[in-house]
């Protein structure tokens, strides 16, 4: 009869993450900056405010520009 070959398993599958701890944190940060961005476009009362017309989306897109520096960042 043959023999059995067993092939060595290499028990050490250790996982890395894509993002370092520093990334995540920043990717936070931007999800916190677009919730606040959104936050201040909410209300009924002056729909043409500068609030709601400029500073919220100014608020939203530096917090989408920032997640991608946050994603891009080594």
């Amino acid at each position: 009869m043959t023999e059995k070959k067993t092939v060595p398993v290499n028990q050490e599958s250790k996982s890395e993450l894509v993002f370092t701890k520093k990334n995540y944190q920043l990717l936070l940060i931007s999800i916190a900056i677009v919730v606040l961005g959104f936050i201040l476009m909410m209300g009924t009362t002056d729909i043409y405010d500068f609030r709601k017309t400029t500073l919220a989306p100014m608020t939203v897109l530096f917090g989408f520009a920032f997640g991608v520096y946050a994603i891009l960042k080594k």
